[in-house]
């Protein structure tokens, strides 16, 4: 049995797909409560040790720098309590991911706070084996260093940079970091370890921040001053990147220390081969989320096959149920630049499949009568998508539907906001006649 602390997390979540995937027993403890997991906050449990009883590796994947109290303080409270758990239950390992940067005075309270945590580890774990991974950057779709470095480059074309900015680092692909965890279980037993990874080249947080921009297609422009300290450029993210702040400020802070792979351990004990930086941001992109959402449901009489008949027939000939002029208008300007307009219509008035064509939209996916999925093929400047879901409710139906958005840079941005009122209008109209044709066919 192995135990995963900070399931619910973005390292946790991920890691436990691919346990599962392999069939692994795991045991997940969740500071709230979540279905399937152990309640379990490993600050206060007083029943943290039988929480762990009968699991032979555990891995530690928790930190506090989300929290407003001293971050530190907490992180060291919590893996003093683990470690002693771990011992009183017999847990023969722990593997836990720490930060990368050279043992020494002047590290950031982040830097710090991870090497710390794994000292503490290791000293309070009596004979538990500790395997500590110390990791730069790593790069995928929703870790947080990676969701600041792709937000700041999307919504600033120009930027003020400081040093930092030229810091070397070693950025890893969420990937390689799933994989140097999970292979972390079939070691063999012979004490405590630490790894250094990282990916495939070293590079800089510039260069990390063009190459993001140049896949994205985005100009961007960088102006490097001398004075900017790290506090200071930390306040972009205020006014840039709010939802990341306190953790972001802490990550800015730690940013000046190099994170690069000095002691290559980890190359000859696993067979991983990490990939470079611009592979691990091209899969980072494609699994990147639209960030802007507009949704909104109705419920209705219809069971589910009636609900679902008029969106299987939208588009075409039947148009779009509200204010079709609009949507000929947008069809127009799009032809105008130069994009497909509403010409191509649809191929069938009654049947859609994966791949088809409808107006200035391509289907993505559709099962029926639950789900169709569409996205946009119109000039626009991100990535447009529109969902239709029926769920069934009594002997009716909920109708949901999904307007999302990936922006693109600045522009993208005020594109959504200019026509979201728009939206507003449009959407609402054509949720209702949708529902309205759907009880007809009741």
């Amino acid at each position: 049995m192995i135990v995963l602390t900070g399931a619910t997390g973005y390292i946790g979540g991920r890691l436990l797909k691919q346990l599962e995937k392999r069939g692994l027993p795991v045991r997940c403890l969740a500071r709230s409560e979540t279905a399937g997991f152990i309640t379990c906050d490993l600050l206060t449990d007083k029943n943290l040790s039988e929480k762990l009883q009968g699991c032979e590796q555990a891995y530690y994947l928790v930190h506090s720098m989300g929290s407003a109290q001293e971050f530190a303080d907490l992180d060291r409270k919590m893996a003093i309590r683990f470690a002693k758990a771990c011992t009183e239950a017999g847990v023969k390992r722990i593997i836990y991911l720490g930060g990368l940067a050279q043992s020494g005075t002047g590290l950031s309270k982040h830097l710090k706070s991870r090497h710390e945590t794994g000292d503490l580890l290791r000293e309070h774990a009596g004979g538990v084996e500790v395997i500590e991974f110390r990791a730069s950057v790593i790069v995928g779709a929703g870790s947080l260093s990676y969701e600041m470095i792709r937000t700041l480059t999307e919504r600033l074309p120009m930027m003020v940079t400081p040093r930092w900015v030229r810091t070397k680092l070693q950025p890893i692909a969420i990937k390689d970091m799933l994989s140097y965890l999970e292979a972390a279980l079939d070691l063999p037993y012979k004490g405590n370890q630490i790894y250094e990874v990282g990916g495939k080249d070293v590079t800089t947080y510039k260069e990390l921040m063009f190459e993001y921009a140049k896949q994205r297609g985005l100009k961007r422009y960088m102006i490097p001053v001398p004075f900017l300290t790290p506090y200071l450029s930390s306040l972009w993210l205020r006014f840039v990147t709010p939802l990341y702040f306190t953790v972001g400020k802490r990550l800015i802070d730690s940013a000046r220390h190099p994170t690069v792979v000095e002691n290559d351990d980890a190359l000859r004990t696993f067979t991983i081969r990490p990939v470079d930086y611009k592979e691990a941001i091209t899969e980072a992109i494609a699994e990147t989320e639209p960030e802007l959402i507009d949704q909104r449901s109705l419920i209705t009489k219809a069971k589910p096959e009636a609900a679902f008949d008029p969106i299987l027939k939208i588009g075409g000939k039947r148009g779009w149920y509200y204010l079709n002029f609009l949507w000929e208008l947008r069809g127009l300007m799009d032809q105008c630049f130069g994009g497909v307009g509403m010409r191509r219509g649809r191929l069938s008035d009654d049947k859609l499949h994966v791949g088809d064509t409808l107006d200035f939209w391509r289907v993505e996916e559709i099962e029926i009568p639950r789900r169709l999925s569409l996205r946009a093929e119109m000039k626009v400047p991100g990535r447009a998508f529109l969902t239709f879901e029926v769920t069934p409710v009594g002997e009716g139906s909920r109708v949901t539907q999904t307007a999302a958005f990936q922006p693109k840079g600045l522009f993208g941005l005020l594109y959504w906001y200019i026509l979201y009122p728009i939206h507003i209008i449009i959407f609402n109209g054509m949720l209702k006649r949708i529902i309205k044709t759907g009880n007809k066919l009741f």
